[in-house]
């Protein structure tokens, strides 16, 4: 994808100068895209991070009581897991027909690809496996016991305003300071100009 975007870059515009190809001029349109690729990865990859199976070199995983996947399920849905990774999906799916509007038109195959690759149903089991190995049973119940308590429902409360509150003060800085980037692509283009 961002070989793509890369691309698209390239043919928006070229400098007369020999060498340069990539225009400084685009910058920001690319870094539009560039922030919603981003976006995007930030909710993928920690959500694909879980499904990816251990190299078959690892050290074998410690068998995992069935109180202990007990616990981290109660744990997950304490956290309200399903829900949270549901809206995960929408936002995900709207940014993406936002950024990029000519995508509206496969809006309905993009949300039935996301919600059939990441939605909870789908991911469930792997994410239960992953918090049982990485926690104790007694963990487990500690940490359900917060987030049961009213401190814990807060913090689930405020945790998806908070996630986009942070994501948009991240776009608002490289947004802010896109002169910055293209003062270092001048740079760096103009030095592979001169070693050609």
């Amino acid at each position: 994808m961002s070989g793509a975007l890369l691309s698209r870059c390239r043919r928006r515009g070229r400098h007369a100068e020999k060498g340069r190809h990539f225009p400084v001029s685009c910058v920001p349109a690319c870094m539009k895209q560039l922030l919603t690729l981003v976006t995007v990865l930030t909710f993928a990859l920690p959500l694909a991070a879980q499904t990816t199976s251990a190299p078959t070199t690892a050290a074998p995983v410690a068998a995992i009581s069935p109180k202990q996947r007990q616990a981290a399920e109660e744990l997950l849905q304490m956290m309200k897991m399903e829900e949270n990774m549901n809206k995960s999906i929408d936002q995900m799916v709207s940014m993406q027909v936002q950024q990029r509007p000519d995508m509206k038109q496969v809006e309905p195959e993009l949300r039935t690809f996301m919600t059939k690759h990441m939605s909870w149903a789908t991911l469930k089991d792997d994410m239960v496996q992953l918090y049982a190995a990485e926690f104790t049973e007694k963990d487990l119940r500690n940490l359900t016991a917060f987030y049961k308590s009213p401190t814990g429902q807060k913090l689930l409360d405020k945790q998806p305003e908070l996630m986009r509150a942070t994501m948009q003060m991240g776009q608002q800085r490289l947004q802010q300071n896109i002169p910055e980037l293209q003062q270092l692509i001048e740079k760096k283009m103009q030095t592979q100009d001169t070693k050609q």
